[in-house]
């Protein structure tokens, strides 16, 4: 269970890389060694650590462990890209082939004691900011939310991101807040409707 954990948070980082990369700039950024021994920008995916919420040695840890899982897998026969400066591995778009290698595959096996887990400061530096209409959308669904039947649903911080996601989705006073307050953040007030 923990390899699918682990290998999904892989993937899911890697498709956030592709999906979230900004175009970097400056000639001055530090350069963060790369598994085959040379340099690459730290901007090159789009951000630096410290600052931004990544939290300096702790990024510098887990990129130098991707930096080891990734070597691995090279050993291994599968053609890896170097981590950026937050540790994403950028396999590409298809993250459903990759699952479906068998050289991937078992080369993640060979290398899976190399895996760590993403550290939270790292996974909330590699998220998106989110635009003030965004998290006023975010505001409004969890005022809703506890307005129809979910009271303990979570309050947004300033920032947009949940803040204590322990809520009870199961009650009857949360299917009904869902349905009600779904158009909100886009969504039908009907999800079964074109089921059948």
């Amino acid at each position: 269970m923990r390899t699918k954990r682990v290998l999904m948070a892989v993937v899911t980082a890697s498709v956030m890389a592709v999906t979230v990369a900004g175009c970097g700039g400056g000639g001055d950024a530090p350069e963060v060694p790369t598994a085959a021994g040379g340099g690459a920008s730290a901007t090159a995916g789009g951000a630096k650590g410290g600052a931004d919420g990544g939290g300096g040695d702790e990024l510098a840890t887990y990129v130098n462990a991707q930096r080891k899982w990734v070597k691995c897998l090279r050993e291994n026969g599968v053609d890896a890209p170097d981590p950026n400066a937050r540790g994403q591995v950028d396999f590409g778009g298809d993250s459903l082939a990759l699952k479906k290698d068998t050289k991937y595959l078992k080369a993640s096996a060979k290398c899976e004691s190399l895996l760590v887990p993403v550290p939270e400061s790292v996974e909330n530096g590699n998220r998106p900011k989110l635009t003030p209409q965004q998290i006023k959308v975010k505001r409004d669904y969890a005022a809703c939310m506890q307005k129809n039947g979910a009271p303990d649903f979570p309050d947004p911080g300033p920032d947009g991101t949940a803040q204590g996601a322990e809520w009870n989705q199961t009650s009857a006073g949360a299917t009904r807040a869902t349905r009600i307050c779904a158009p909100i953040i886009g969504e039908s007030p009907n999800p079964d409707a074109g089921k059948g």
